[in-house]
C-alpha cells in the first residue's frame, strides 16, 4: 500500500498506472466492451473500390483491408498483447532469477558453468534468436511466450548473480553462516527477500520489452498468427495500405508505444520507490 501511494503521487507513474488500468480492463472485458466480434466481415466495411474505411460514426478506428472493424481488434489484440507480455515476462524472470541465485550462492564449477551460458546466450543478438527460434516451431500465442522468455531471462540473470555475490558476502550472512545457519535457511530469510524489490523492477519493465517483441515478430510474421488479433500483426496484415490508410498503422502503433511507455515509467519510478538510495528523486 505505502508503494502504491508513493507511485500515485508521481505524476508519469500515475499517468503510466491509468493507461496500464485502461489497457487491462479493456483485455478482461473485451467481448462486452469491443462493439463487434473482431473476426466479423462487414459487406460495408469497404468501399466500392475494395478499400479500408476511414473512421466513422459506425467504425470508430475504420475498417482494415477485409472490412473488419479496426476498434474491435485492437480491444482483442490487447488481451493476446498482456497475456503473451505477463506470461513470457514471469516466466524469463523466474528462470532468469533461479540461474542467478544458484550461481551466486553456490558458485564455484557451478557457477561458472551458469554464467558462461548465460554469457552465451547473450552472445546472439535477441531478436535474432527469437525470429529463430520462433521459425523452428509452430507459431501460436503460448509458443511465443516461450519463446520471448527464452530470450529474456539471461539479463535477470546477470543482475540477479551481481547482487547474489554482494548479499552473500554481508555481514548479517556471514554471521548466520557462522551460527551453522543451513544454505537453504539463508537463501529463503537473508538473500532472496532482498532481491524481491529488484525482480518487481525487472517484472515490471521487462512487461515492456516483452509487449515490443512480440509485437515485432508479429510484424515480421513469425508471432502470434491471424485470425487471432495482436497489435503487431494487424500492422503486419494492413502495411500494404500504409499510404492510402494510415490508420491501420497509426492505431496499434499508437497502442503499443502508449502500453510499453506506460509499463516503463511506472517500473522507473517503481525501481526509485523501492531502492533507498534513490529517494526523493522526483519524476
Amino acid at each position: 500500500m505505502r508503494v502504491l501511494t508513493a507511485l500515485l503521487r508521481r505524476g508519469l507513474s500515475l499517468f503510466g498506472l491509468v493507461v496500464i488500468a485502461i489497457v487491462v480492463t479493456l483485455a478482461v472485458f473485451a467481448p462486452l466492451v469491443a462493439p463487434f466480434s473482431p473476426d466479423e466481415q462487414f459487406f460495408d466495411g469497404l468501399t466500392l473500390e475494395g478499400a479500408p474505411l476511414p473512421p466513422s460514426e459506425t467504425f470508430w478506428l475504420g475498417t482494415d483491408l477485409l472490412g473488419r472493424d479496426l476498434l474491435s481488434r485492437l480491444i482483442h489484440g490487447a488481451r493476446t498483447s498482456l497475456i503473451i507480455g505477463i506470461v513470457a515476462n514471469g516466466v524469463a524472470v523466474l528462470t532468469g532469477a533461479a540461474v542467478g541465485i544458484t550461481a551466486g550462492f553456490l558458485r564455484g564449477a557451478v557457477g561458472a558453468i551458469l554464467m558462461r551460458f548465460t554469457d552465451l546466450m547473450m552472445a546472439f543478438p535477441a531478436l535474432l534468436l527469437a525470429i529463430v527460434l520462433a521459425a523452428l516451431f509452430k507459431p501460436s500465442l503460448w509458443i511465443v511466450a516461450l519463446v520471448i522468455a527464452m530470450v529474456n531471462w539471461v539479463q535477470v540473470a546477470r543482475v540477479v548473480y551481481s547482487e547474489t555475490i554482494s548479499l552473500a558476502e554481508r555481514d548479517f550472512v556471514v554471521a548466520e553462516r557462522s551460527l551453522g545457519a543451513s544454505p537453504l535457511r539463508i537463501l529463503a530469510h537473508h538473500i532472496a527477500p532482498h532481491l524481491v524489490s529488484t525482480l518487481l523492477v525487472w517484472a515490471t519493465l521487462g512487461i515492456a520489452t516483452t509487449v515490443l517483441l512480440e509485437a515485432t515478430l508479429s510484424y515480421l510474421g513469425v508471432g502470434v498468427q491471424p485470425p487471432t488479433p495482436s497489435w503487431g500483426n494487424i500492422i503486419f496484415e494492413n502495411q500494404t495500405y500504409f499510404a492510402t490508410a494510415p490508420w491501420l498503422v497509426f492505431y496499434p502503433g499508437l497502442a503499443i508505444l502508449g502500453l510499453a511507455l506506460a509499463f516503463n515509467v511506472v517500473g522507473d519510478a517503481l525501481r526509485d520507490v523501492l531502492d533507498p538510495t534513490l529517494k526523493g528523486r522526483s519524476t
